[in-house]
């Protein structure tokens, strides 16, 4: 693994931050993205610095700062081999009757038109290694939440994964949705007693990438155990 190279959105902290410091111990280098530059800094030096991680400052709402991200990745590394688009954000209560639309603006520009940026600009450096597809999507993006636009965000990735599947399958790029149920990250002031943890979805995103290349992980749907 110690040449494959991997691409992280919303990397400075949450699933983002633990992803990449699971890929680092699994072999991997990594290019860490996001908006708080001094937060990816500060990760990339404790992952080993220059050889190990990369720390680019990308919001992902800008298709071009995207571009310049995969760009900057590929003449760093000299490779991409896999993108997480894991950036995204939570909502605020008050449903269809009440909640703020100017959120919605902003989580609809993140969650949904932030991931697909992320897919064209890495398509093409995708297809040259034959790479691996992530996204992360929810299981709130599996089931009906009232009065949710998150919930309806997480269907939109779901419908994305589902269909760059069908898109790449015949150029020898995988794809895989993680789909977690709650998880205690920076979405929530404070902290969420009987959740999963980021650890628990980065995990399952090494654990995808690592299968042979004849193993396809189309989704992993993690929801946190049943109280005992």
């Amino acid at each position: 693994m110690s040449d494959r190279v991997l691409l992280i959105t919303g990397a400075s902290s949450g699933i983002g931050a633990a992803t990449a410091r699971a890929a680092v111990a699994a072999g991997f280098r990594v290019a860490l993205a996001a908006r708080r530059r001094d937060k990816l800094a500060d990760l990339a030096a404790e992952l080993g610095g220059d050889e190990q991680a990369l720390a680019i400052d990308c919001d992902v709402t800008d298709y071009h700062a995207q571009e310049a991200m995969v760009a900057e990745t590929v003449a760093h590394f000299g490779r991409l081999d896999a993108v997480f688009a894991n950036a995204g954000r939570g909502g605020e209560p008050g449903g269809f009757s009440g909640a703020d639309p100017d959120v919605w603006r902003d989580m609809t520009l993140i969650n949904v038109l932030g991931v697909a940026y992320t897919l064209r600009a890495a398509m093409a450096e995708l297809k040259k290694t034959k790479g691996h597809i992530l996204l992360t999507g929810s299981a709130a993006g599996r089931t009906t939440i009232p009065g949710s636009m998150y919930s309806a965000t997480k269907w939109a990735v779901t419908g994305m994964g589902y269909n760059v599947r069908e898109e790449v399958k015949d150029e020898g790029i995988r794809t895989t949705l993680i789909e977690p149920g709650m998880v205690d990250t920076p979405f929530f002031d404070e902290p969420k007693p009987g959740v999963l943890q980021a650890e628990d979805i980065a995990d399952a995103v090494v654990w995808a990438l690592t299968r042979p290349r004849r193993v396809d992980v189309n989704e992993i749907f993690l929801r946190p155990a049943p109280a005992s």
